[in-house]
């Protein structure tokens, strides 16, 4: 599970524009980053320009999902991440950014703002907290806790289940085992009977 891009824009009436972004290029081959980043930022604006007002989507391009989230006051945000990655948590994340950039960047700077003029530097902060769903969402925490909980009463069970069949082994050797003692001990009685002194 990877988030690859976190993109703030803002869509006005001619079209979208970025306003702030984060990336995380580095598993991609060092000679490539720049281009991939440069169409991450491409396809984030394209998928912001055609999404409505008021409205979520998660959009898939091969192996990647693209999150948007564009609010009825035009701001809008964008995550990719790769096909693992929760989409619950990603629109949870754009949900929590965007919230947050309203509240520190004025409304009056959206329509002309540029990743230069904006000052808004939290992004690389909530990229790099939520790489792992699991420690940044507390839900997917708990669901993850319970998961491992599930597998480890079925790997009880199992080991229950195969106590239980050794258990079963012992008790019918026992039994083969304690008619072949009684056999025995007749056999040793009848020896024992013939050699009496009287």
């Amino acid at each position: 599970m990877r988030l690859y891009s976190l993109s703030v824009l803002y869509k006005g009436d001619p079209k979208v524009h970025l306003l702030k972004a984060a990336y995380d290029v580095s598993t991609f081959n060092f000679f490539q980053r720049s281009s991939v980043q440069e169409f991450m930022t491409f396809t984030s604006q394209l998928i912001a320009e055609r999404s409505a007002l008021g409205s979520r989507a998660s959009v898939k391009e091969q192996e990647y999902l693209c999150h948007v989230y564009v609010r009825s006051d035009g701001l809008a945000g964008v995550v990719i991440a790769d096909n693992e990655y929760p989409q619950r948590v990603c629109f949870t994340l754009l949900d929590k950014v965007l919230e947050e950039f309203s509240r520190e960047v004025s409304k009056m700077d959206w329509p002309s703002g540029s990743p230069a003029t904006i000052s808004y530097s939290a992004l690389d902060g909530y990229l790099s907290k939520y790489q792992n769903p699991r420690d940044a969402d507390p839900m997917t925490r708990v669901q993850a806790e319970l998961d491992e909980t599930k597998i480890i009463l079925h790997n009880t069970m199992e080991s229950l289940l195969e106590r239980g069949e050794k258990l079963d082994d012992l008790v019918s050797k026992s039994e083969v085992l304690g008619a072949q003692s009684k056999a025995f001990y007749k056999t040793a009685r009848k020896q024992n009977s013939c050699c009496e002194i009287m």
